[in-house]
């Protein structure tokens, strides 16, 4: 946020912060929610790039449709560990997997 559009909002009483500290996240739990939604969105692009329907990856993964949907929207009860099984299923590489997380 540029420093006019800053000031302007602070003098119209609003406080400007991170989203770490308007939820009150540890930095701990603020990179393990970026970790997250990092490796749900590597899911979503590389669904698409082996041109996978969410329906093709829930039958790979013996799931379901709306459970491939909430991998990849970051959805809170989708584990870490899910989402790296769930990569590794369609054939991306550990290296791949890797990069997700910078």
């Amino acid at each position: 946020m540029d420093k006019r559009k800053k000031k302007i909002l602070e003098s119209k009483g609003y406080k400007i912060g991170s989203t770490e500290d308007f939820l009150g996240l540890s930095k701990e739990e603020s990179e393990y929610i970026e970790l997250k939604l990092s490796l749900s969105q590597e899911l979503a692009q590389q669904r698409k790039q082996k041109k996978l329907t969410q329906i093709q990856l829930a039958k790979m993964l013996k799931s379901s449709q709306s459970r491939v949907a909430k991998m990849e929207c970051g959805d809170p009860t989708v584990s870490l560990d899910l989402l790296v099984k769930s990569l590794l299923a369609i054939g991306v590489s550990k290296e791949s997997i890797a990069k997700a997380f910078h």
